[in-house]
């Protein structure tokens, strides 16, 4: 189990299909204070989700969310997803053909969002002199 706080790897992202399992992760990541991420079954495809708000950090700044919104872009454009949401504090992404692709998808985009959110902490933007 990896240390609170590090991205999941795809083989640990929560499969979130069933409330209770939503709730659940959802509950742990609050506790554990740290971004969630799940996928979800939707029919015969997928759903890959992701809540900053979950975790006290602050949201990435905009600039960052623009490298989010680029690789998104790019798979909506490559057929992965059909839609994606992406937002500084919240990433979601649908219709994913299977399971598998789905838990890479939210694997990568956790560490992204991870290291971006532990980047602005790090090294904050500066502060405009009145």
């Amino acid at each position: 189990m990896p240390t609170p706080g590090t991205p999941l790897p795809a083989a640990l992202i929560p499969d979130c299909t069933e409330p209770e399992a939503h709730h659940t992760a959802y509950r742990s990541a609050k506790i554990n204070n740290v971004i969630f991420v799940c996928i979800a079954r939707q029919g015969r495809r997928w759903k890959v989700e992701l809540d900053a708000m979950a975790s006290s950090e602050p949201p990435i700044p905009d600039e960052a969310v623009i490298v989010l919104r680029s690789a998104a872009e790019a798979l909506v454009l490559a057929d992965t997803v059909t839609q994606a949401n992406i937002a500084p504090d919240y990433i979601s992404m649908w219709a994913i053909e299977t399971e598998e692709r789905a838990r890479e998808i939210a694997a990568a985009f956790h560490a992204a969002l991870h290291g971006l959110q532990q980047l602005h902490v790090a090294v904050p933007g500066q502060r405009r002199r009145a």
